[in-house]
């Protein structure tokens, strides 16, 4: 749990916020271990040695302490993935550094990386269901707008943007997902090369599709050449 505790020193810094690292280190090893129904707030409170009015100072309930530690993981996902896009200098750029910072930030946090799998239908469920929408959309609106300034990006105006995205992160999200609940072992980071150009290629056969069907004199010409 050495890197969970390492992300929470960056969002919770100074001696201030201790307990509360230390409750949201000690809830996150529960959550994982009992499940998020399961865990107690007097669970939590034993494996943190604090008190429950510590606990419903900081977080009010368990919802509460749930909802810290996955907008915290977003977060730093999100700082993460912001930093390896300001290098990008086209749009093949934009999608390694989309692929490359998935990739990196679920190695590096395995555990955060399964809490937000496994938090995420009680967020969707409860009281913060509009703060991850907006989340998401503040994502999506500067994604796209990133991309937008690149003139390969014209290519792509055919592909639905909620299709575009998942046409990017799907393989990555299927295989991280699956090294995660160990049905396979080797390290994403491993793929980050090869998951990058399949999603690049995605993209690109998704755009040819789009043209053919689009374009019906230009599928007449490829069927007379016999492809």
């Amino acid at each position: 749990m050495a890197s969970a505790q390492n992300l929470l020193e960056r969002l919770y810094s100074g001696r201030r916020a201790a307990l509360k690292r230390q409750i949201l280190l000690d809830a996150l090893d529960c959550f994982l271990e009992q499940g998020i129904e399961t865990t107690s707030i007097e669970m939590i409170r034993a494996k943190s040695e604090s008190s429950v009015g510590a606990i419903y100072h900081h977080f009010k309930n368990k919802e509460g302490i749930v909802a810290a530690l996955f907008f915290s993981a977003l977060d730093d996902q999100t700082a993460l993935r912001d930093e390896y896009l300001k290098q990008s200098k086209t749009l093949k750029d934009v999608v390694e550094a989309l692929i490359y910072s998935y990739v990196d930030w679920v190695s590096e946090q395995p555990e955060f990386a399964k809490f937000l799998i496994t938090a995420r239908f009680n967020i969707i469920e409860g009281e913060e269901q509009q703060q991850l929408a907006q989340k998401n959309k503040s994502r999506n609106q500067k994604i796209f707008s990133l991309i937008s300034n690149f003139e390969e990006f014209k290519a792509f105006s055919l592909i639905p943007h909620e299709l575009l995205l998942s046409l990017v992160i799907g393989s990555t999200e299927s295989y991280c997902r699956a090294w995660l609940s160990q049905r396979v072992k080797a390290d994403p980071k491993d793929y980050r090369e090869i998951l990058a150009k399949a999603a690049w290629n995605s993209l690109q056969d998704s755009v040819l599709r789009s043209c053919l069907i689009n374009c019906p004199t230009l599928w007449g010409q490829i069927k007379e050449c016999g492809f």
